[in-house]
């Protein structure tokens, strides 16, 4: 069977297979106003009517909740409790704006309906269900047009026997139901609610698109579907929790550059992912970063995610004057349509049409010559910005680029600086199609030593998607208020085992290859907020050894609280192989060099080689200036820097 990796982003989908022994990557257009469309696209051209073994990463459920194009979506919760999506916490993300309004729920008032129920915080029920009353709200439902209903009750981890009731009723009549206890059976009511109505406002959406791409493919095929926390699920999953795929196509890329990077001796990367409409970094030392506290667009997502940072600042970022008269780019972007001026339609400057007009972009060697960049339809548009800046069209090309990099930079400096790291400590592993044009200058900026390129960086994403192994997450809230010894603890965690064990042999895991991690939320008595730490047998001194990592300090004395058990039931996937070279050739091969081009550095015009990266060997180093050029990226060479191929034949950049 063909196995093939897909990655939907804004402006380009990308695509690894595996096929008749060799592999091969694929770039196209996105298509946004359909992203199957390209998806489809690229199969038929991949498959050719042949099965094939799919894992998808998609930007659906994410594109979803920004554009605020989900279902119709209803809430059911306790009587009086309706307004909970609407109080949350009372949090200001901007402290001193007095103009500040949080965003809007993803259910309107008029969609909210209170049960009158109750469970109490020991699980008891106190006040049953009333089937009259749920009869009734479900006919306001129907009369709402509804498209799917989320329902949290209070307390519904400790015991879900109402939202079962009502959940059990609501699929019954027809409606597509999500329920806290099964999205996240945890502790605090909001973001377990606001978790359950993400996934109730995106499932319908990504069950059609899902359902669409399986439709057309191949019959014998098999979809699988990433996930934010770095694993895949089955289709079929992720249409009924599709809250879980909210990051797919960045917690692709961190796998990747995770198991690349580990592959090649470097534990310690920060990772650079700069695509056509944003940038997402991480932090990996020596694992990934997993989080519980993530959001989108101001909205608690309580399920665990690669703690990956987003801005937006992409080669398709546009360049514009703000009301003060500044040079700003982003977080706005061309897309894939229109896209960059020099894809053929654009009429708006952008980080890739700043990049070619400095010449560190080859016109003819763009996607493998598959795709022709027009540098002379630049003039025009550069003439006409630079001069509403008084600067020459150098200058302002030239500005454009510092500025998207300084954005980039203070994303990185929010992962590592803020967060107690030195990045000069660790390795920038760069990929995206526009990563490695700013890879070396935000190295430099930040004094990492170190840039790490791997092969078919442009395609990173898709090649992180078959990678990773299929992974289920699944958590209990218990809050304990006391240690317990390590066995008696680990029978708490029976459910859970049975239930991962069960959910991947359905998945079409074999035993053998299944295995369980548990981890424990735990917190000093007292305090608001946990943190996660491995479950082992002297958990209590791992939990000070982890808060001592995080916050400085640890308070041996002071008594420790087990709220939340965790579980990450793995399922062992087969892996790609990547070849290591035994031969280091020290001579670039003079066919490698295929000309030389005038590109500008600090307002200087430089003589630099362009190199072809498919026909550089381990073992092979050079000087900058050069352009590097492969098929789905461009690899910016700056003065002074130099580059040395590994055993991989990753780009190691010293800066």
């Amino acid at each position: 069977m063909i196995i093939v990796g897909v990655d939907t982003g804004g402006t380009f989908t990308d695509f690894i297979y595996k096929k008749d022994g060799k592999w091969g990557v694929y770039k196209l257009l996105s298509t946004p106003h359909n992203p199957a469309e390209a998806v489809l696209k690229g199969l038929d051209y991949i498959l050719e009517g042949k099965p094939g073994n799919i894992t998808h990463g998609s930007t659906v459920a994410t594109n979803a909740i920004l554009e605020k194009k989900g279902a119709n979506t209803a809430l059911i919760t306790n009587k009086g409790f309706e307004d909970v999506i609407d109080i949350g916490r009372q949090n200001r993300k901007k402290l001193y704006d007095l103009y500040y309004q949080k965003n809007k729920p993803l259910v309107s008032s008029t969609m909210r309906f209170g049960l009158d129920c109750r469970v109490n915080s020991n699980g008891e029920v106190l006040k049953e269900v009333d089937l009259l009353q749920l009869e009734e709200i479900a006919e306001k439902l129907k009369i709402a047009e509804a498209e799917s209903v989320a329902v949290c009750f209070l307390f519904s981890f400790l015991n879900r026997k109402h939202e079962k009731i009502v959940g059990d009723y609501l699929r019954e009549k027809g409606f597509h139901c999500c329920l806290s206890s099964e999205i996240l059976p945890e502790f605090r009511e909001y973001e377990r609610l606001s978790t359950t109505v993400i996934n109730a406002y995106v499932s319908p959406k990504m069950d059609r698109y899902i359902s669409h791409i399986k439709d057309n493919l191949t019959e014998g095929s098999k979809l699988r579907i990433m996930q934010s926390n770095g694993g895949v699920i089955s289709a079929e999953v992720a249409m009924s929790e599709s809250v879980r795929t909210i990051l797919s196509g960045p917690a692709g890329g961190a796998v990747g550059a995770f198991e690349i990077g580990k592959m090649a001796g470097f534990d310690k990367l920060i990772t650079f992912d700069m695509g056509g409409t944003s940038t997402d970094v991480a932090l990996i030392n020596g694992e990934l970063p997993l989080t519980v506290e993530s959001e989108i667009d101001g909205f608690p997502v309580k399920v665990p995610m690669i703690d990956i940072h987003t801005v937006g600042a992409g080669g398709g970022s546009i360049a514009y004057k703000d009301d003060g008269g500044a040079l700003r780019v982003g977080p706005i972007s061309a897309g894939a349509d229109p896209g960059p001026i020099c894809y053929g339609k654009g009429e708006q400057i952008t980080v890739t049409d700043a990049n070619l007009y400095l010449g560190r972009l080859i016109p003819d060697h763009f996607l493998g010559g598959a795709m022709k960049l027009d540098r002379e339809k630049l003039n025009f548009y550069f003439d006409k910005l630079s001069k509403e800046f008084g600067l020459t069209t150098v200058e302002l090309a030239e500005g454009v680029l510092e500025v998207a990099n300084t954005n980039m930079e203070r994303a990185i400096r929010v992962i590592s600086v803020e967060r107690g790291y030195n990045p000069s400590d660790f390795t920038l592993f760069s990929f995206g199609g526009a990563g490695g044009m700013h890879a070396a200058f935000l190295a430099k900026l930040l004094h990492i030593p170190r840039v790490f390129v791997p092969r078919n960086p442009g395609i990173l994403s898709a090649i992180g998607m078959i990678l990773s192994d299929i992974i289920k997450d699944y958590s209990k809230t218990v809050m304990l208020k006391e240690a317990l010894s390590f066995n008696e603890l680990k029978t708490y965690f029976a459910d859970l085992k049975e239930q991962g064990i069960n959910d991947l042999l359905n998945e079409g895991v074999e035993r053998e290859n299944i295995s369980l991690e548990l981890y424990l939320d735990m917190r000093y008595l007292g305090q608001s907020y946990e943190i996660i730490v491995p479950f082992t047998e002297d958990y209590v001194n791992t939990f000070h050894e982890y808060h001592k990592r995080l916050y400085g300090y640890a308070n041996y004395e002071k008594p420790i609280e087990i709220v939340n058990l965790r579980l990450r039931a793995r399922g062992k996937m087969e892996k790609p192989k990547f070849e290591k070279k035994a031969t280091k050739v020290a001579d670039i091969d003079k066919n490698a060099i295929l000309s030389e081009t005038d590109v500008i550095f600090g307002g200087k015009t430089v003589k630099s080689k362009v190199i072809d990266r498919d026909l550089l060997l381990y073992g092979n180093k050079f000087d900058g200036p050069a352009i590097v050029i492969e098929y789905s990226s461009t690899i910016v060479i700056p003065p002074e820097a130099t580059v040395e191929v590994d055993a991989f034949e990753n780009l190691i950049i010293h800066v």
